[in-house]
């Protein structure tokens, strides 16, 4: 028979998660909610950096709650990724693209070439993270809370007991999480971080505006197709993968990202990933 997760969970572990349960249910409409949560959580799974955001469809993705991310690392994971990195996050785009609430692991999520992407270079391993998971809690009004748990610094990465443990609590964690949301914690989280509305009166407006940043770029030299592969390469697609996406072969991505290459002056991903990063700073 087959152990689980769960056969492995000793009794002590079992005593520290419910009551850091009962203090999070006890200060969920309090400033400590998101504190305590995180410390029942840790209790079942070493966990070193959090950040909770939510996503509102339309809208970019706004920050909620931080903790345990290093002060150096601090700009560059919040600041910056709610700026503009967030245009080539997997989970932001998915959850755009109607991702359904639940447990996901990084893998689930990202294309076939992530790992080797820019981005994950830039936003990943240079700031001190190998992998990260996220509970997706629907919150209604087309509104979701995402609670991304990070973990590399110490060289650790999830085991797949540690995520198993992490997927049976998505349950709680998401009633807490509306709980929370339905009395006010959520607003007062948002103190701070801007007055944009927390329901999208345009549901269509953030994939808009990814597609135009995207479709934009490099628009004096670049065809509508090279715009459309320099989008997935930047993303983290193989030119196998935007060949499906595209409905063409890998042979036509090869040609057109040599193409896109030689007209924009560069000879790498990683030089196409920092071209594209002035361009929206600019």
């Amino acid at each position: 028979m087959t152990e689980t997760a769960a056969d492995k969970t000793t009794p002590a572990t079992l005593h520290a998660w419910h009551a850091g349960l009962a203090r999070a249910m006890a200060s969920v409409a309090e400033p400590s909610f998101c504190e305590h949560l995180i410390d029942a959580l840790r209790s079942l799974v070493p966990i070193e950096s959090v950040l909770l955001g939510l996503e509102c469809k339309g809208l970019a993705p706004r920050p909620l709650y931080q903790c345990g991310i290093p002060t150096e690392y601090r700009e560059a994971l919040i600041e910056r990724y709610y700026a503009r990195g967030y245009l080539l996050d997997p989970f932001c785009l998915a959850m755009e693209n109607g991702l359904a609430e639940g447990f996901y692991h990084l893998s689930e999520i990202a294309p076939d070439d992530f790992f080797s992407s820019e981005y994950y270079r830039t936003n990943y391993l240079k700031c001190g993270s190998v992998e990260d998971a996220h509970f997706i809690v629907d919150l209604g009004g087309q509104r979701k809370v995402s609670l991304c748990v990070y973990q590399g610094r110490s060289g650790a990465r999830f085991s797949q007991e540690e995520l198993a443990l992490l997927r049976t609590a998505h349950p709680l964690v998401r009633e807490l999480m509306r709980q929370f949301d339905e009395r006010g914690g959520l607003i007062r989280s948002l103190d701070g971080h801007g007055s944009a509305p927390l329901h999208s009166a345009a549901p269509a407006g953030l994939n808009q505006q990814i597609r135009e940043a995207f479709m934009n770029f490099g628009s004096d030299r670049l065809t509508e197709r090279e715009r459309e592969i320099a989008h997935l390469l930047l993303r983290g697609h193989s030119a196998k993968s935007s060949a499906k996406v595209l409905e063409i072969s890998p042979e036509t991505v090869r040609m057109h990202r040599k193409n896109l290459y030689t007209k924009l002056e560069i000879s790498s991903q990683a030089e196409l990933f920092a071209l594209f990063i002035d361009w929206l700073t600019a």
